[in-house]
C-alpha cells in the first residue's frame, strides 16, 4: 500500500477531537475535491509502496491506542483490510476515515464518512477530465447504507456555503437510518481565518437542526501544516 505519512498527533474532527491518535494515511484517491487538504494524496499523490507489515510496526511503535487510518481513500488498497484487522489484535481502536465509495471487508471500531457534496466538484478549469469523474463517483448510497450497518458510525460533511446545508438534509433523507447525533457538519477551511469566519454561521445552523458541530482541531492549532 502506498503510503504518505505516518505521524502522531491529535485528532481533530468529529467524536474523538482532541484525542491523541497515530495517522496512518494512504496515498491516492478516486476523487478530486477541490478543497482537498492533502492534495499530495490525491491531485499529486506521494509516498512509497509499503508492505502493510511494515506499516503495522510502524504504527504501534508510538505507545497510542488510538489509531486513524485515512488518505486519499484508504479503502482503495486491499492491504487495509489485513493491516486493520492486525490493528484490532493489537488491541488499538480503529477509525477509518473515508468518503464512502468503496467497501471492504475490515474492521473499525469507528467508520467516519464523509459524503462529497456538489459542493466538491472541480470546476472544469481545475478539474479537467477530473471534474466528470468526481461529479460520477462522489457518492454511493449503497455503499454508506452498508457501512453505517455494519460498523459504528459518523457521517462528516464538509459545508462551504449555506445552500450545502439544504443538500446535507436531502441527502440524510435517502439514509433514514441515519441518527441526527450522527452527523457532524465541518466547515469547508484550510486556514485558521477561514475556519473562523464559517464557524460564526455552521455552528449554530448545526445545533438548530439537531446535528453535532465539528470543527478542525488540526487547523485552529497548527494551520493545516503536513504532518501535524
Amino acid at each position: 500500500m502506498r503510503i504518505a505519512e505516518i505521524f502522531h498527533s491529535i485528532q481533530g474532527e468529529g467524536q474523538f477531537t482532541d484525542m491523541p491518535s497515530v495517522f496512518v494515511r494512504t496515498s491516492g484517491c478516486n476523487l478530486r475535491c477541490w478543497f482537498c487538504d492533502t492534495p499530495y494524496t490525491s491531485w499529486e499523490p506521494e509516498g512509497p509502496q509499503m508492505p502493510w507489515q511494515v506499516v503495522l510496526d510502524k504504527t504501534l511503535s508510538f505507545d497510542c491506542k488510538h489509531v486513524v487510518v485515512t488518505g486519499g481513500e484508504p479503502f482503495l488498497p486491499r492491504d487495509i483490510v489485513p493491516l486493520t484487522k492486525a490493528l484490532a489484535e493489537q488491541h488499538r481502536f480503529v477509525t477509518i476515515e473515508t468518503a464512502g465509495t468503496v467497501h471492504r471487508p475490515v474492521h473499525a471500531d469507528l467508520m467516519s464518512i464523509s459524503p462529497k457534496l456538489g459542493n466538491s466538484t472541480p470546476d472544469a478549469a481545475r478539474g479537467g477530465r477530473w471534474r466528470s469523474r468526481h461529479e460520477s463517483l462522489r457518492q454511493n448510497l449503497p455503499v454508506v447504507a452498508r457501512l453505517i450497518a455494519e460498523f459504528p458510525y459518523q457521517l462528516k460533511f464538509v459545508v462551504d456555503q449555506p445552500d450545502d446545508v439544504a443538500e446535507v438534509e436531502a441527502y440524510l433523507h435517502l439514509l433514514p437510518a441515519v441518527e441526527a447525533k450522527n452527523v457532524w457538519l465541518m466547515p469547508q477551511a484550510t486556514t485558521r481565518d477561514q475556519l473562523a469566519t464559517q464557524t460564526t454561521w455552521l455552528e449554530p445552523t448545526a445545533r438548530r437542526l439537531g446535528f453535532q458541530f465539528s470543527s478542525r482541531k488540526h487547523i485552529e492549532l497548527f494551520d493545516n501544516v503536513r504532518g501535524k
